[in-house]
């Protein structure tokens, strides 16, 4: 999976995501050269529910079957 920047720049690339006991590591290159490892703890998983509202988690959910644009 690749994070794309505003200027449509690669900004990421995610290689995995695991769950390591009670956080999620994701893992990839940062600009197409930096490993990174990134760790998700469970009271910053929680803290994305008050950043949505229902129109975003519907777009989230059909997100996958959107054709992507190049």
């Amino acid at each position: 999976m690749k994070l794309y920047s505003a200027d449509k720049s690669e900004l990421m690339d995610v290689s995995s995501i695991e769950r390591d006991g009670d956080e999620l590591v994701i893992k990839g290159k940062v600009f197409g050269a930096m490993p990174l490892n990134a760790r998700l703890r469970p009271d910053e998983a929680r803290k994305v529910f008050g950043l949505m509202n229902v129109k975003l988690v519907l777009f989230i959910l059909t997100l996958p079957f959107r054709k992507g644009r190049s």
